[in-house]
Parts: structure tokens; sequence; C-alpha cells
């Protein structure tokens, strides 16, 4: 609370009062519109105004910034921050990366030369918090002018965090274990880690036990029936699968093939479960939205394995609202408040699975956007229906790179739409919007550089499971 006041006192004081101050050098402002953006605040003075002062008579930024590698730096950043129609910080951002890319690093600390290679692969708010926590923590360490409490302390914060989580996740692989999934899903990849990884991104704070335990618990059934839809059932078996997902009750198992009871009864079996505890909790009517979530997330599984046993490559206005909503955005987060207690309400709930949020809309873009490019080919030889990568070469008649270049610049949109909805004031706690950003951040780290780091989990991913689950920062 007391860093919320503060910044919103320099916020009133800074921007409102006196629209910025002409002194302040690239770093300063950068910065400043970067954390102030970052809280949601709406900045004024015609929103990014205050960088014209770095441009020269001609309006391109000024040849004097490229020796200013901190402020170069800070810029790019504050670019990740963008509105739709900040086109000054579309020139920004071509002009940081164009610089950052180029420098000489024997010219620049030690120190500022790991920010920027960080940076230029991973930009801060496109980065999973306690990842980017842990790399600033480390190069903090390496500066002259460290502060040696604060140090210790975010060590010690970082660490505790860390041992939390892997006591939850021997938990977790305990139930699994129990369970039996190995032998009874010996069709579905066995990914429980980095389920827990990508869960444990959305919702990192320690008072969220509960909800990464719900969550990597229903992410690790939903894989088997991802794995199922995509690969193993035939289209009749997932017919009748479906439509006992519609009745979900118990006697609609009779009528599955044995492997689909299994997995159907322990589908049950979990929701009654988090039924029990929501009784017990007079939060009962959370359960119909989750149920309801799973239905549909299955619905979109079925539509997409009806399109690859009938070789049918949809148009991009058939596939994006499938396909969106199979990425399990809206499912995870639906399914993520049951976890919450009374922070959320029904009227929460209903935001979410029934009004069509723009945020959760955006998120979606990224994952299965960002998903599609990294994975299609790999997709294709595995046996899988058209990505959007197929879908835009088909309907539009272009190659391949063409399709990217633009399912590119949508994941950019994207990015821009989750901003604007974070501004003051929200329709929904600011908390839950989070959690939507915070998903989204999991996409791009998992799918950076265009590579598909879950299902090849490679160097590095495995190194980020590492370093957030496994390594603690030596004291």
């Amino acid at each position: 609370m007391e860093i919320d006041e503060q910044l919103a006192q320099i916020h009133r004081s800074y921007f409102e009062f006196h629209c910025g101050d002409d002194n302040d050098d690239l770093h300063t402002t950068a910065l400043l519109f970067r954390l102030l953006r970052q809280q949601g605040y709406n900045i004024s003075c015609g929103n990014t105004e205050i960088f014209n002062k770095f441009k020269d008579k001609e309006g391109n930024f000024s040849k004097s910034l490229i020796a200013d590698v901190q402020g170069l730096l800070s810029l790019f950043e504050a670019c990740h921050l963008g509105f739709h129609g900040d086109d000054i910080l579309n020139d920004a951002l071509a002009f940081t990366i164009t610089h950052l890319e180029s420098i000489d690093k024997g010219i620049v600390s030690r120190n500022l030369g790991k920010q920027v290679s960080h940076a230029l692969n991973q930009p801060i708010h496109k980065g999973l918090p306690r990842l980017e926590a842990r790399h600033y923590i480390q190069l903090y360490q390496e500066e002259p002018s460290h502060n040696e409490v604060l140090l210790s302390l975010s060590k010690l914060d970082f660490n505790l965090l860390q041992e939390q989580h892997q006591k939850e996740l021997g938990n977790i692989t305990r139930w699994w274990k129990d369970l039996d999934g190995k032998r009874k899903f010996p069709f579905a990849r066995d990914r429980l880690v980095e389920l827990f990884f990508w869960m444990s991104g959305v919702y990192f704070e320690p008072e969220y036990e509960a909800t990464r335990k719900i969550l990597t618990k229903v992410m690790a059934i939903v894989q088997v029936f991802d794995d199922m839809y995509d690969v193993y059932a035939t289209l009749e078996e997932l017919v009748v699968f479906t439509e006992a997902i519609e009745r979900w009750d118990v006697d609609a198992k009779d009528g599955l093939p044995e492997y689909m009871r299994v997995c159907y009864q322990t589908l049950l079996d979990l929701y009654d479960e988090f039924g029990y505890e929501l009784t017990r909790k007079g939060q009962s009517y959370h359960l119909f939205y989750a149920k309801e979530l799973m239905k549909n997330h299955l619905r979109t599984y079925f539509a997409e394995a009806k399109w690859f046993h009938q070789n049918h490559i949809p148009t991009m206005e058939q596939y994006m609202p499938i396909a969106s909503t199979s990425t399990g955005c809206e499912l995870l987060l639906g399914t993520s408040l049951l976890g919450m207690g009374d922070i959320v309400t029904k009227k929460d709930f209903d935001w979410l699975v029934f009004s069509d949020p723009k945020m959760v809309k955006a998120s979606e873009v990224v994952a299965r956007l960002m998903g599609d490019i990294a994975g299609h080919k790999m997709e294709q030889k595995r046996g899988h229906s058209a990505s959007s990568v197929e879908c835009f070469m088909k309907q539009y008649g272009v190659t391949e790179e063409e399709a990217k270049d633009n399912l590119r610049k949508q994941v950019v949109d994207a990015w821009k739409d989750m901003n604007e909805e974070v501004r003051r004031p929200t329709t929904v706690p600011k908390l839950l919007l989070m959690r939507i950003l915070n998903l989204a951040r999991v996409y791009h780290v998992v799918y950076n550089d265009e590579k598909d780091n879950y299902s090849h989990a490679g160097t590095k991913f495995k190194e980020n499971v590492t370093t957030l689950l496994v390594d603690p920062l030596p004291m």
C-alpha cells in the first residue's frame, strides 16, 4: 500500500500538475512512465507527449540519445506498455532496438551490458515477475552501491517462496502418483513439473497455495484430454465422450471405452473434491462456473478434432473463436477463482464466463498465435488440425512468412489491448486482471524466440524451471 500511495503522489505531482519535468533525462522520464502505466495510471499531457522533448526538429529521436545506453534501455522497456495510437512508442521501439542491438559492449559496464542482452530477449513487462525478480537480484548484487540489507531481504523473500513452492509441488506429485496417472493414461504426456511452473507463473504469491493446487490438478487432467482428442481417440469415441461431458453424470460413463471411463471418472472425482471444499466454505455456486468452463473447453477440442478428421482448413473467422478458447486461458482463469475465497464475487465469475471480456480474448490471442507460430510445423507432423498459420495462408493466398508477419502484428495489438484494460478505473478488481496479464506472460516466456519450449522442453525451459523451483539464491 505504501508503494501505491507513493506512486499516486508521483502521478499527481509530476504529471497532473506539471506535465513532466523538462530537466529530466531519458532514463528518468521513461522509468516513471513505465512504472505508472504498469500500475494502471493514465498519464496525462497527451499520454506519450512527454517523449517529444527527446526528438529533433525533423521529428526523429535525437542522435545524442544513442550514447545514452541506460536511457535507451529504459525507453525500450517503456515501449512495451503502449496503447493503441501511441505512435511515438512504436517509433521509439524501432529506434531503441536498432541502437541497443548495435552497442559496443566494450564501452558500457558489464552489468549494463547484461541488462541490455536480457531485455532484448525478454522485456520486463512480458516476463514472469519471479523470474525477472531473480534476474534483477543477481544484477543488483554486482552493483558496487548495492544495499546489503535490501539485497539480503530480497534473497530471503525469493528463497522462502521457492521453498513453499517446492513443498506444494511435492504434494501434487504425490497426488498424481496416488492417482496412478502414468499407468492410467499411458498415451498422455507426463508434464506435472512444467504445469506447476506454468500455474505458479500466474499465481506466485504465497497466499495462493490453494489456487496453484487446484489449477495444476485440473490442467494435468486437461492435458490428458488434449492428447486424447488430438492423437489417441477415434472421432466416434470423441462424439460419445463429449456427450458424456455435457451430461456430467456418473452414469454417462457406461457407454464409454474403458480408457475413457477412467478419464471421465477422474474428472468427476476431482470436481467432487472441489465441490466438497466449496460447500464447506459456503461457495458451492463456484462449481457451476467451473463445470461450464470445462464443458466449453472440451467442445473446442471436439471441434478441432472434427476439422482434423475431415481434413478441413477453416477460415480465420471460423478458426479463432474455437482455437482461442482451446488454449485454456478462459478455463484456467475461471477455475483459478475457485481457490481465491471471498476475494472474488459472483459478479466477477459472470464477467469472466459470460461477458467475453476483452482482456481474456487478448490473452487468448497471445497464447494461440504465439503457440501456432512456434509449433505449427511439429503439430502438423504429430497429426493436428490446421493452425492459424495454415488457415491464414490458405484464406489469403500468402506465403508462410507473410502469414506469420500478420499474426505477429495481431499479438502486438493484443498486448496493447491488455495494457489498456488495466488502466484505471477497472471494471473488475485489478487483482483479477493481473492474473490474466500473468497468464499472457507465461505464454510469452514459453513461446519466446518462436520456439515451443513446453512441448519440447529444452535447455531454456529447464533453465527457467530450475531457476524458479530448484536452485535457491546463495545468501
